[in-house]
């Protein structure tokens, strides 16, 4: 079983232009989309969050059931749901503001457990950022490690949820002997000022970089670089790519028995250019349609 720590919320999309355009809700947050994307893609997964108990929260948890996402283990209050109101650009790219304050997924506290069939555990975005809940991911990550369970992480910089960039920068830093898959984007590789080389001297035993059209890079611990092009499709918008890119590396590593610091370098010259291509062919999924709409294993049998 995969489990995908981290924040469960809802986006309210713009459905027009203009800073009154009607906003539709829609099932979201990095860590959610994620979870999701690797159900639909046939890995056994278990969310591991805190939703509220209001309706928003009800409609996350059905999501993640209508994934076949395990959600017997997720915490619940009476909070309200996190809302990210989303804005789309020329060229489909999202930009977030977020509403965050006293709100469920902040209250998040470390399990007794995980489940005890885990052979992986996914962290990113804002479950790392906002505090309470920051600190009891962050925990977790580290004892997972300690205990050898594959931990994957994806920042997914939101510069706007941060108050002083220079400790997050550090505390980044401080999460990486604990990782071993570091996935992040382009933007969030500038923002964070460092580069591959560096973040795998301190821990992680391979990075992938997403740069979006243009495909995706891989480097490894032993100084490989594995390099492929983005899959061409109409953008309707990115919403979710990233976090389709996290599933997909994950879905693949797991069905080649590679969730491991060993099969990560035993991929090489074959199973990293595949595993790649694969992730490219899932977030062109992703960016044909509306929202974070990641795809089923039927979708990408063919291509």
């Amino acid at each position: 079983m995969i489990v995908v720590a981290g924040e469960a919320l809802i986006d309210l999309v713009p459905q027009g232009t203009g800073a009154l355009a009607t906003l539709k809700p829609a099932l979201g947050g990095g860590p959610y989309n994620t979870a999701v994307a690797l159900g639909r893609l046939g890995s056994p997964t278990a969310f591991c969050s805190r939703t509220s108990y209001d309706a928003f929260g009800e409609a996350l948890l059905a999501g993640l059931r209508a994934a076949d996402v395990d959600v017997l283990d997720v915490q619940r209050g009476p909070e309200p749901t996190t809302l990210a109101v989303a804005t789309i650009d020329a060229h489909g790219s999202a930009a977030y503001s977020f509403y965050v304050d006293g709100t469920a997924d902040r209250l998040f506290e470390v399990p007794a457990a995980l489940p005890a069939e885990t052979e992986a555990v996914s962290f990113g975005t804002c479950s790392l950022v906002l505090e309470p809940g920051a600190s009891a991911y962050e925990e977790l990550m580290r004892t997972a490690s300690a205990q050898g369970v594959f931990t994957a992480l994806d920042p997914n910089i939101r510069a706007g949820l941060i108050p002083d960039a220079d400790a997050y920068r550090a505390r980044f830093t401080s999460w990486l002997p604990s990782v071993s898959l570091l996935k992040l984007s382009e933007e969030d590789a500038l923002w964070l000022g460092g580069n591959p080389r560096e973040w795998l001297a301190a821990g992680p035993s391979a990075v992938v970089i997403t740069q979006g059209g243009d495909g995706l890079t891989a480097f490894t611990r032993d100084g490989s670089v594995y390099a492929v092009p983005g899959q061409k499709v109409d953008v309707v918008d990115t919403i979710g790519a990233g976090d389709t890119v996290n599933a997909a590396l994950l879905h693949g590593l797991s069905v080649r028995g590679a969730l491991s610091a060993e099969g990560l370098a035993g991929l090489g010259r074959d199973g990293w250019p595949q595993l790649l291509r694969f992730a490219a062919r899932a977030a062109a999924v992703t960016c044909s349609r509306a929202g974070a709409e990641p795809p089923y294993a039927s979708e990408l049998a063919d291509r």
